[in-house]
């Protein structure tokens, strides 16, 4: 007896993506889209801190030596990607000006994706080597914080820190984060 082969599934367009129900996050990866609900508090409260500790230093460049773009959850169109990434930094030099666009072409230098449950293996799996593809030179991942720096075409672990360590950590090694501050409560 002959299998029929499954028919060739439809790969996502920007059209799904504006489709998304409210309150989801909606990104094409690889093809599929992907939906996902807004991040919870904890997660909300990482990202948050973390661009507070970011934002004064590097991007309006107060007690730093600014240069920066940072953005929340900016959605970046990537080829034929989809992506929002939690946080996204731009060296100001390859990003002048902010683009009022709702969907950003040019790869960050930076980014972090603070990583829960039901994101990680995504995060990883799938987002990572679309970042590596794209020549995004630095990645954190969030709990614990994990930071990679690409290294030709795959991304090598510089370090892993957890609880209440203190670190400097490139791009932004400046200035020293409290990685306590990214799980208050």
């Amino acid at each position: 007896m002959l299998a029929m082969a499954d028919p060739a599934k439809k790969r996502a367009s920007y059209d799904d993506v504006l489709a998304a129900p409210e309150h989801h996050v909606a990104e094409i990866l690889n093809g599929e889209l992907v939906l996902r609900p807004r991040p919870a508090p904890p997660h909300a409260v990482a990202c948050s801190i973390l661009g507070a500790e970011l934002i004064g230093p590097f991007f309006i460049g107060r007690n730093g030596p600014g240069g920066w773009v940072i953005l929340f959850e900016p959605e970046l169109h990537l080829n034929d990607d989809v992506l929002v990434p939690d946080v996204a930094a731009w060296r100001r030099e390859r990003m002048p000006e902010i683009p009022d666009v709702a969907g950003i072409k040019l790869p960050p230098d930076w980014i972090c994706e603070v990583l829960s449950p039901s994101t990680q293996a995504r995060d990883r799996a799938d987002k990572l080597p679309i970042y590596a593809r794209e020549g995004i030179e630095h990645v954190w991942l969030v709990d614990p914080l994990e930071g990679l720096r690409l290294d030709e075409e795959t991304y090598r672990l510089k370090g892993r820190w957890r609880d209440e360590a203190r670190v400097r950590l490139a791009p932004f090694d400046s200035i020293e984060l409290e990685l306590a501050t990214l799980w208050m409560r």
